[in-house]
C-alpha cells in the first residue's frame, strides 16, 4: 500500500492503529451501553416483516466496526495526519453512530433518532467520497456501513410509523 508517510515508525503506526481502533471500540461500547435494554424494547415495538431479528445486529455492527477501523488506519497510513480533513468525517460519523442508540433506545426519541441517523448517513457518504480520493479500498469498506445504515435509517422511520406511542418525539 502506498504511504504519505513511509518513514513512520513502527511505534508511530501502533499508536495510530491503537487510537483508531480504540475510538471505534469507545463508539461501539457507547452505542451497545445505550442497547442493553434494546433487545425487549425492540420486540416489544410493531415490527414491519423485513426487520432483522435481534441476534443478528450485534455480528452485524462487530463486522462494520472492524471495517471502519481498518478504513480509519488506511486513510491514517495515505494521509500521515490524523487532523486531515476526512478524520472529520470519521470521527463526526463515530459520535453519530455511537449517539443514535441512546436516542433510540433509552430515550425512544424515534424522530430525533431519525435525523441523527441521516446526519450519520450524510456523513458516511462525505467520507466514503473523501476516503475515495484517499485510499480506494477505504472507500470500499465503508460501503458496507452505508448500506447497513440505509437500511437502519428505513427501519428507523418504519418502527417510529408504526409506533408513535413508544417512540414519540
Amino acid at each position: 500500500m502506498a504511504n504519505a508517510n513511509p518513514n513512520a515508525s513502527r511505534g508511530a503506526r501502533v499508536k495510530a492503529a491503537c487510537l483508531l481502533f480504540g475510538l471505534t471500540s469507545l463508539t461501539a461500547v457507547i452505542g451497545s451501553t445505550g442497547s442493553i435494554q434494546a433487545s425487549s424494547f425492540y420486540a416489544a415495538l410493531t415490527q414491519p416483516s423485513w426487520a432483522p431479528p435481534t441476534w443478528l445486529f450485534g455480528p452485524v455492527w462487530t463486522t462494520l466496526y472492524v471495517m471502519i477501523a481498518y478504513c480509519g488506519y488506511r486513510l491514517w497510513r495515505r494521509t500521515g495526519a490524523l487532523t486531515h480533513p476526512a478524520f472529520g468525517l470519521f470521527y463526526g460519523q463515530l459520535v453519530l453512530n455511537g449517539l443514535w442508540s441512546w436516542v433510540f433506545f433509552v430515550w425512544q426519541w424515534g424522530a430525533l433518532a431519525l435525523i441523527n441517523i441521516a446526519l450519520l448517513l450524510l456523513l458516511i457518504v462525505r467520507l466514503i467520497q473523501s476516503a475515495r480520493q484517499i485510499d480506494g479500498i477505504s472507500a470500499l469498506l465503508l460501503m458496507p456501513y452505508a448500506l447497513w445504515v440505509t437500511f437502519a435509517a428505513a427501519l428507523n422511520w418504519t418502527l417510529w410509523q408504526l409506533n408513535p406511542a413508544s417512540l414519540a418525539f
